[in-house]
């Protein structure tokens, strides 16, 4: 599985940003996929997961009602959708495929794939 992710960028607070991470190398559509995030000096953290078919989304607290998870089947791609940004969400972000195709984990350690990484720096 190769994973590509794309869309970061310096942005002001308030400011939105989407983020894609096109997927290659298995049936995309039957696997979840997600959104990681990495701080500065700080450890990986989960951020959005989807399921394979859309259905079912879940969210990190901190990201709740600012950003939103999606994903186009047709074109192997996730999004994240970024709203509302805060200089706290300044972190590399990370999609990532798990392992198996059974449930939605959100713990780094059920995924196995993971993209090369895209910064987004939140100025204040």
């Amino acid at each position: 599985v190769q994973l590509q992710a794309s869309g970061g960028g310096l942005v002001q607070a308030g400011g939105s940003l989407r983020l894609s991470c096109a997927a290659s190398g298995r049936a995309f559509s039957s696997y979840t996929m997600a959104w990681f995030r990495q701080p500065p000096g700080k450890d990986r953290e989960f951020v959005a997961a989807i399921s394979g078919s859309g259905a079912s989304t879940y969210y990190a607290d901190s990201v709740k009602a600012r950003f939103t998870i999606s994903r186009d089947n047709a074109k192997n791609t996730v999004y994240l959708q970024m709203n509302s940004l805060k200089p706290e969400d300044t972190a590399v972000y990370y999609c990532a495929a798990p392992i198996t195709d059974i449930g939605v984990p959100r713990t780094k350690w059920a995924y196995k794939y993971w993209g090369q990484g895209t910064q987004v720096t939140v100025s204040s």
